[in-house]
């Protein structure tokens, strides 16, 4: 009997006689209820794993009695068992994916505190080599100790993960475990250990020198153009011509690859071709709009970048995504000598509506009474003004409204900072890839979507691969690089 069978039949006999037909009634509503206290901290977390295994009655809370508890571990430590081949220690893994792809949110969350909590670095081994090495600092034995230090960090935890690796389907299997897992971290510090072993796992595995970068066109297979689809995370593709007209002749959309997920596109970016830089997403998603002459183009126009893999969140490779596809273009076009984002602002009204007091009380004067008259209360407070701004589609091009907003943006895209990083989460990634905020574009998306995240505004970043390290140095001492197109939008 392999592992998923036993474990199933036990799960069934975990219920008392007569109630399995009730129970699976249930299921629906109490594995919601189980995800949902995954990740609450009101929720208590009760015994850790070694009290259970050394118990005998399961408490109403847990899913894996005790026995069942010292099984999966008797299972999950066969995987990593230094006398069976890595073939073996694969197939054994599979056999447990296959149970925890049945199991329920808190039968899977008693195999993650399994992994956590039973399969740490021998305490007494790592403070033995921290001794060691803290006594060869200077010597020439230093270098021997450093090793076997090492050594002794490497977890039990890294070799059974490495062992899920292993069967074909394993790494989608890790990927998605730590999709599910990301959740619960704030309401269980218990299972950090696994998901940083994770992390750590997946910033070697899925380096950019593992990736391949490809090409997604209309030729590609329907397969891959669905998940194009399913992914896009910027602007929602409502229809087959609109991803046709995305993926047309005059445009460009390229994806990194792992060898591991062949037809599974890591992050992807979409590339339109123009004469100057994009003031606006609405040329770019008309699917009526003529054809561009690639080979005349001088601008490529980066306007949507989407991860599609949440089990991957904190390994970065969309830098090294517009590295690669700027080398591509520029060797397959000539004459592209611009490169830039039509990007959006996701978090700015947001965050415009915690901070309005501060930025209108930072307004100077002069400004203050011209808001007061465009929104006809003398004085204005800044409860009139954010009320004027929900008419922004009526808005006249020199309203004072209009630059009051823009300067606000222009204030959150280039001097605002959270924990010494740039607040807004696209311009995070743009910025720490070395380019700069250029244009902020008013009307630049008036989708539902766009008005609710930032009133329709979208921004440019320019990639000027000449002072991309530049602007990195900026960043690194806490000065975003802006353009003075914008630093004029300053109140």
């Amino acid at each position: 009997m392999n592992t998923s069978e036993w474990i199933g039949r036990k799960v069934a006999g975990w219920l008392p006689a007569g109630h399995v037909e009730k129970a699976a009634a249930k299921t629906a509503a109490e594995a919601k209820q189980a995800k949902s206290n995954l990740s609450d901290p009101t929720v208590p977390q009760g015994r850790t794993t070694r009290e259970r295994l050394d118990a005998t009655l399961r408490h109403k809370e847990e899913a894996l009695s005790p026995r069942v508890l010292r099984r999966t571990l008797t299972e999950l430590q066969a995987i990593v068992d230094p006398g069976v081949s890595e073939v073996e220690g694969g197939r054994r893994a599979k056999g447990v994916a296959q149970w925890y792809s049945k199991a329920t949110p808190q039968q899977r969350l008693d195999c993650w505190l399994l992994m956590s909590e039973q399969f740490a670095p021998d305490a007494t081994k790592v403070r033995a080599a921290r001794e060691l090495y803290e006594a060869a600092l200077g010597t020439p034995d230093e270098g021997v100790a450093e090793i076997r230090m090492r050594k002794a960090l490497v977890s039990p935890r890294t070799r059974l993960l490495q062992r899920f690796a292993v069967f074909p389907e394993g790494m989608r299997f890790l990927v998605d475990l730590r999709a599910e897992l990301l959740p619960a971290l704030k309401g269980n510090k218990r299972v950090l250990a696994l998901e940083a072993e994770l992390e750590n796992l997946f910033t070697t595995w899925f380096d950019v020198a593992f990736l391949e970068l490809r090409r997604i066109s209309w030729d590609s297979p329907a397969s891959l153009v669905e998940k194009l689809i399913k992914y896009e995370a910027v602007h929602d593709i409502k229809s087959w011509g609109d991803v046709k007209n995305r993926l047309d002749s005059d445009r460009r959309c390229y994806g990194f690859f792992h060898p591991r997920l062949p037809d599974e596109p890591l992050i992807f970016v979409e590339v339109a071709f123009m004469d100057e830089i994009a003031s606006s997403i609405i040329p770019l998603l008309d699917e009526a709009a003529e054809a561009v002459d690639v080979s005349k183009a001088k601008t490529a126009i980066f306007y949507s970048i989407s991860n599609t893999q949440t089990g991957l969140k904190g390994v970065s490779f969309g830098d090294s995504l517009i590295k690669r596809v700027v080398e591509t273009l520029r060797a397959d076009f000539p004459k592209l000598k611009t490169f830039a984002t039509l990007s959006p602002i996701p978090g700015f009204r947001q965050w415009l509506a915690r901070h309005a007091p501060r930025m209108f009380e930072e307004t100077p004067e002069k400004i203050r009474a011209q808001l007061s008259r465009a929104v006809g209360f003398e004085p204005a407070a800044v409860e009139h003004v954010m009320s004027a701004l929900d008419q922004i589609t009526t808005l006249p091009e020199r309203s004072v409204l209009r630059q009051w907003l823009l300067g606000c943006a222009a204030h959150y895209l280039g001097k605002e900072l959270t924990e010494e990083r740039p607040t807004d989460p696209v311009a995070r990634f743009h910025l720490g890839n070395g380019a700069r905020v250029e244009l902020i574009h008013w009307g630049a998306d008036l989708s539902p979507k766009g008005v609710r995240q930032s009133y329709g505004l979208m921004v440019n970043y320019l990639y000027d691969l000449r002072k991309l390290d530049r602007h990195r140095q900026m960043m690194a001492q806490g000065k975003m690089p802006v353009s003075g197109d914008v630093e004029s939008l300053y109140f």
